[in-house]
């Protein structure tokens, strides 16, 4: 049995129940997600998207991968971009997030260019390099091993693919990150109570936040996952970080 521990928020657990404690966490978010997304951020979390959109460069006829896709928003506008001769997978660890962003897309006329993949991001099931742009928007803080996730990601990559990594991150401001802690750790779980039913889900999603990496350290981590040119920008300054890397 491996001894190792990781951290679940702020709680050290082992190794081999972060997975199914995130999974539980989800499963119990899933039905309200998108709800609690436009609460939690005021909107503001479809301008980041658009902005990683703009970013990943997906032209007709590409293979991308949506990892951690939850309920297919970027899947979506992808699935416009690339076309018919194109392919879009969505992949996610959590069947419930999966279901809720299979019949999202299926209402909006999504077809057959799309697939839906449950898949845990540090051994993607994917040969290598099969993709010309990998995105993972709000879901790389959840995974156990980032380092593997990462290195898992460049692998299926094509030489020449873009991956990019959406989370939240560091204020480079101090009154902005107290603002931020208030927020996160009063008002955040209390809109999850009353929206969802769930405190305790939104009491981990803000521990898991502030357990990320900083902006440099995600950086430092992406290039030694095999990645070149690696650069990222802040949104709303630093909470939010749209990091992108190529693989040569």
């Amino acid at each position: 049995m491996d001894k190792r521990t990781t951290h679940f928020g702020y709680q050290e657990v082992p190794v081999d129940e972060k997975a199914s404690r995130v999974a539980d966490v989800f499963h119990s978010v899933a039905a309200r997600y998108d709800v609690m997304n436009d609460l939690m951020s005021f909107g503001v979390h479809r301008i980041w998207k658009r902005l990683t959109l703009e970013r990943a460069g997906v032209r007709s006829g590409q293979r991308v991968l949506d990892i951690a896709g939850g309920t297919g928003d970027l899947t979506l506008k992808f699935s416009r971009q690339v076309g018919p001769r194109g392919q879009v997978i969505l992949a996610d660890i959590n069947e419930s997030m999966l279901r809720v962003g299979r019949d999202k897309l299926l209402d909006h006329g999504v077809g057959g260019n799309v697939e839906y993949v449950q898949a845990n991001a540090e051994c993607l099931p994917f040969p290598d390099n099969s993709f010309d742009c990998i995105t993972i928007a709000f879901g790389l803080r959840n995974v156990t091993d980032k380092d593997a996730a990462l290195r898992s990601m460049a692998r299926v990559l094509k030489p020449g693919g873009r991956l990019l990594v959406l989370e939240f991150s560091k204020p480079d401001n101090p009154l902005l990150s107290r603002a931020y802690d208030d927020y996160s750790f009063h008002l955040l779980p209390k809109m999850g109570q009353w929206v969802a039913g769930d405190a305790d889900s939104y009491r981990y999603l803000a521990e898991s936040i502030r357990m990320h990496p900083d902006q440099e350290t995600l950086k430092g981590m992406m290039e030694a996952a095999g990645l070149e040119r690696v650069e990222y920008t802040n949104l709303t300054g630093g909470i939010v970080a749209l990091h992108r890397g190529i693989k040569l």
